[in-house]
């Protein structure tokens, strides 16, 4: 294999790697045997903070923006706006699929939800990357490094703005409380708490807020967006890439860190400083995962997120399912009693082992079709 063969190799695979690795966490953070008993490292902030499942989404972000950034140069067509369109639309339609068979009825339908937010943000950051890309003698777009970088700025800037001194009724600006910030506001208005995410509430119990709600969509934007960026940095030079990728990381990070202490680090407000904090992370994790593609031993000892990570969004759907059925045929309450009672005095271990369980049925399913080369392209 020539070495830029092995280069390429070593990026798409570091990609499925990183693209599994998030799907791994993912379905482990969202199938404990008891949500009463989870390891912090497993759960999200309560409110302001970071924990390491907070970095799961936003990783997932980045691995999406990694992926768009490697599809080009292409040709701009109808073609490629149509595939656009279709995937950004079927993200959110599966998604809205999803809820009215996790709760029927249009009464308390959610708008929002992790893939409504995958979609609208793939949406966006393609839109966005095809508008600005500049065109070659061959017609063919190149992705805009500044255009890209400007546009990420601008959102994170404008954002926080936005959450500092657009004031809301009764609370005004500046407030990054549940029910005083902007972005749950907006989504107040826009869709009403009866369709916002059921547990989103304040102190009162009160439905206030949705952490995948309409405003916060945008700096989650920057996390694909700086993807794209690292994708840009290692088609540029790729014998020094890993390395700037990974400086670039730890910039992103400290950035992020430096500017909690005025803007707090807070998922479910997606703020400027998690966004920063997160692609800073995800891109040091990213070429963490090309490293260990370099190697074939690593890579074969890893193949399991390879499996996971060649069939993300199908993996993650079908944990959705899974989970829904192991509630609803009583499974679930019976395994999760069955192992607390194996280890009655460490319920939290118990929990564990209950997703990693959820998660190894998953990826039994996903072998077959792997090894006959079924991946879902949406």
């Amino acid at each position: 294999m020539t070495e830029g063969r092995m280069q390429a190799s070593a990026r798409l695979g570091g990609l499925d790697l990183f693209r599994g690795l998030t799907v791994a966490f993912m379905i482990i953070v969202n199938t404990p045997g008891s949500w009463a008993h989870v390891w912090w490292p497993l759960d999200h902030a309560e409110w302001h903070g970071f924990t390491p499942t907070d970095l799961v989404f936003p990783a997932f972000l980045c691995a999406m923006g990694v992926a768009l950034g490697l599809s080009f140069p292409r040709r701009v067509d109808a073609r490629l706006w149509g595939r656009v369109v279709r995937r950004a639309l079927l993200l959110i339609l599966i998604g809205w699929a999803w809820q009215m068979l996790a709760r029927p009825g249009l009464a308390d339908f959610r708008v929002f939800g992790v893939l409504p937010r995958l979609g609208l943000c793939y949406g966006l950051a393609a839109a966005l990357a095809i508008l600005t890309a500049r065109r070659d003698a061959d017609g063919r777009a190149h992705l805009s490094a500044p255009a890209l970088g400007i546009a990420s700025a601008a959102l994170l800037l404008g954002y926080w703005a936005l959450l500092a001194f657009v004031p809301v009724p009764g609370h005004g600006a500046g407030d990054l409380s549940p029910a005083g910030n902007l972005a749950g506001y907006v989504d107040r208005i826009v869709v009403s708490t009866h369709h916002m995410y059921r547990l989103g509430t304040d102190a009162a119990g009160n439905i206030v807020y949705d952490p995948e709600g309409l405003l916060s969509t945008l700096p989650a934007l920057v996390n694909v967006l700086l993807g794209a960026l690292a994708a840009l940095l290692w088609k540029a030079a790729p014998e020094r890439a890993t390395m700037r990728i990974l400086l670039a990381g730890i910039a992103l990070a400290a950035l992020g860190l430096l500017l909690a202490p005025w803007l707090p680090l807070n998922k479910k407000l997606w703020t400027s400083s998690f966004a920063l904090l997160t692609s800073g992370l995800s891109a040091i994790l990213f070429v963490g995962c090309i490293l260990a593609a370099r190697s074939e031993a690593v890579r074969k000892a890893l193949w399991p997120l390879d499996v996971l990570g060649m069939n993300a969004i199908l993996g993650y759907l079908l944990s959705l399912l899974l989970s829904l059925a192991a509630m609803r045929t009583g499974f679930q309450a019976w395994a999760w009693h069955a192992l607390a009672a194996l280890l009655p005095g460490n319920l939290l271990l118990a929990s564990f082992l209950f997703a990693l369980a959820a998660l190894l049925l998953v990826l039994a399913l996903l072998i077959p079709l792997h090894r006959r080369g079924i991946h879902l392209r949406l």
